[in-house]
């Protein structure tokens, strides 16, 4: 009995460590994604800085200058809200100096004909968004259209006459000191975005698991060894 009893509690123990490994990982990971988070809530109360076409600094507030073409524009994604479809809404904005960009205005309804366009200059104060990359469960764009599910700036960019439009969007953030929107005029974002932080849950997952798991072993070799001593006597 002894035998079976030790080579259970070497597998046990392996078993053991490599959860609780698991669960201190994820406790590194929620150090982690706090960090990440008290700088998203920094950059929220920061002012914006200008964005150049440089390589974008991620979980950061930038505000452009420029002026929307308003003709053609593009849709992304798709969205139920208060029990309507939408999408967001896309158009091209011309810099001076810079290449065109992207800018994703916010949500619109489109199951009714859609939003009117927005032409003229405009100031825009919001967050970069880097390019998606379609997989076999992305929906399929429809670039006749113009209705887009994978965000892939070279390919809207082309399909609203702006080929050359830079390799990123602009996610347009609603300032809190604006007048209420016009019924039908895009919703732009509220904040900046910020990942899930569950690590924690995953970590006390991770550890209650290892303690099942030795609580277990812990009882069934002790019934094993009362087992023994009862056919023994």
């Amino acid at each position: 009995m002894n035998r079976p009893i030790a080579s259970a509690a070497v597998a046990t123990a392996i078993a053991a460590s490599i959860l609780v490994a698991l669960g201190v990982w994820q406790i590194r990971r929620l150090h982690w994604k706090e960090g990440l988070l008290a700088q998203i809530d920094a950059a929220e109360q920061a002012p914006p800085v200008e964005l150049s076409d440089s390589t974008p600094k991620l979980f950061a507030r930038v505000m452009v200058h420029g002026l929307l073409r308003g003709s053609p524009m593009g849709f992304y994604g798709a969205e139920v809200r208060d029990d309507r479809m939408g999408a967001q809404m896309i158009e091209v904005l011309d810099r001076a100096g810079q290449r065109p960009l992207l800018v994703d205005l916010g949500w619109v309804a489109t199951d009714r004909g859609g939003p009117a366009p927005i032409a003229g200059p405009r100031d825009i104060t919001g967050y970069v968004r880097l390019p998606e990359t379609a997989n076999f469960l992305s929906a399929n764009d429809d670039p006749d259209g113009l209705r887009f599910y994978t965000l892939n700036p070279a390919k809207i960019g082309a399909g609203l006459g702006a080929p050359d439009a830079a390799p990123f969007a602009l996610v347009a953030l609603k300032n809190p000191l604006d007048a209420p929107l016009p019924p039908g005029a895009p919703e732009p974002a509220l904040s900046l975005p910020r990942p899930p932080n569950n690590h924690l849950q995953y970590a006390l997952t991770w550890f209650g698991l290892a303690a099942a798991l030795l609580a277990v072993f812990g009882s069934w070799a002790a019934e094993a060894v009362r087992a023994a001593r009862t056919i023994r006597t």
